[in-house]
């Protein structure tokens, strides 16, 4: 009799996920610049917004701040709505509302419309961008994660650049009579093309298990940036009265009962707004920590030169603006460099990174030291490329590390929390080394003004280099 051996069981491999092909990846990218750019587009058309609009320099602040704080406290909350109804869905949501809120800036016919429309357009930014970053994580694996998190952190770091740069072409340029309404309206048929191709390239993700939304955790987080940020942007302007006092007393205990709150929950078993389970992973945590000087320095550099050259040296807006053109040129360069500086030397490419920053730094402050009132792009043009380079080292890898052990199921809560960090931080560098800068001028003048806060950012600086010895040598 003969007998037959039973068939081996038949195993199904899992279907494989959603993967982000390179126009997909270009798309999101878009989605990327686009509120970066924003951030900083505004600060060489503020002077022309004050003439047309009769602003005060409270309300002038509030065009910046207005959009940087919104931007900042709605973040973490896109990424987890984002989690729960779709990547690409909100991605699309976000980038309608803020090519509308674009126009609605454009448009404005007054001071207090404008302050109104860049909340919108903040809020708008925070649905979108958080999908761009968990996206990446959810379709991309081993070497292809790698290079678009590394395009990730060139196109972040060029946007802040070029955004600036942008602005003051665009202002000049005075487009069919439109001065500085073109610096927001640009943005609307950019936004139009990137929903045609978000509609056809972006595959559709979301987390298998999505937590419903942390209401407690997202009001205080709300309060503490907020009871942070208003005093810190409004309080030099209008004389510190006693609200921002008290508002700024208010933040650590605000801060605390946050993170009280959000430990009870991640005890619990739920995952809150920022779960305290996330930061124990050590390159996120040591990563987030160097961010903050990084994007403190970075923000603060930026408005404060766009200040003194339009205020100061009574330059034309293009002219201020092109005066960073080497560094975004030299930026770009060196972040095309940076996966393969990093496969070869690792997390030591950030210090030397940091090292050549406050080197850039130092020849910018000499040179408004010696040449001022005649401080131009050639005078800027060593430092501006040399801390150009040494940005280039920094950012982009700094946004691999942080993410670089969060879990495919937390893909948007990890962004979330890394792109809270870096816009608080960026808002906070306006606030105090803005603050600092204004504060002076009109005690010491212009060049003392400048060259301070261009010390005071070297501290900065130095902050980063000692904190980027922390980070671990090898990026998972």
């Amino acid at each position: 009799m003969t007998t037959t051996s039973p068939a081996p069981p038949v195993v199904t491999a899992p279907a494989p996920g959603p993967s982000l092909s390179g126009a997909g990846l270009l798309t999101v990218l878009l989605g990327a610049a686009l509120p970066l750019i924003d951030f900083f587009i505004v600060n060489v058309a503020l002077p022309t917004i004050d003439h047309d609009l009769h602003a005060s320099e409270p309300v002038l602040e509030l065009v910046v701040a207005g959009y940087g704080i919104a931007y900042a406290v709605l973040l973490v909350l896109g990424g987890r709505i984002g989690d729960a109804v779709g990547r690409r869905r909100l991605f699309i949501g976000g980038m309608a509302a803020f090519g509308l809120t674009s126009l609605a800036c454009g448009l404005a016919p007054s001071a207090g419309t404008l302050v109104a429309a860049r909340i919108a357009q903040g809020a708008a930014s925070a649905a979108m961008l958080p999908q761009v970053l968990a996206t990446i994580q959810a379709t991309t694996t081993g070497q292809r994660r790698a290079k678009a998190m590394s395009l990730y952190g060139a196109t972040a770091g060029l946007s802040m650049v070029a955004g600036q740069v942008l602005g003051g072409v665009l202002v000049s340029a005075d487009l069919f009579g439109t001065g500085w309404r073109s610096v927001f309206l640009v943005n609307v048929p950019v936004a139009v093309v990137a929903l045609i191709l978000a509609v056809r390239t972006v595959p559709e993700t979301r987390s298998a298990r999505p937590e419903p939304l942390d209401g407690p955790g997202t009001v205080l987080l709300t309060l503490a940036l907020l009871s942070l940020l208003v005093p810190l942007t409004e309080g030099q302007a209008s004389g510190w009265p006693l609200w921002t006092w008290l508002s700024l007393a208010a933040f650590p205990l605000l801060a605390y009962l946050f993170y009280a709150v959000e430990a009870r929950a991640d005890r619990a078993g739920r995952t809150p707004l920022i779960p305290p389970s996330l930061l124990r992973l050590t390159s996120l945590r040591r990563g987030l920590v160097m961010m903050v000087p990084f994007s403190i320095g970075f923000s603060g550099f930026m408005f404060v030169i766009a200040v003194a050259l339009q205020q100061g040296e009574r330059v034309a807006a293009t002219t201020a603006g092109l005066a960073l053109a080497p560094m975004a040129g030299a930026f770009f360069v060196t972040s095309l460099l940076g996966p393969r500086l990093v496969a070869r030397w690792g997390t030591r490419v950030v210090t030397a990174g940091g090292l050549l920053q406050g080197l850039g730094i130092g020849l910018i402050a000499l040179a408004a030291w010696r040449t001022w009132p005649d401080l131009g792009i050639v005078q800027l043009l060593p430092g501006a490329v040399v801390a150009g380079i040494g940005q280039a080292l920094q950012l982009p890898v700094l946004f691999r590390i942080i993410l670089s052990e969060v879990p495919a199921t937390r893909a948007g809560v990890g962004g979330g929390v890394m792109t809270t960090t870096q816009q608080a931080s960026l808002a906070l560098g306006v606030a105090t080394l803005g603050t600092l800068f204004l504060s002076l001028a009109p005690h010491v003048g212009m060049r003392d003004a400048l060259v301070t806060t261009l010390v005071v950012q070297l501290v900065a600086i130095a902050v980063t280099v000692a904190l980027s010895l922390r980070l671990p040598r090898r990026i998972a």
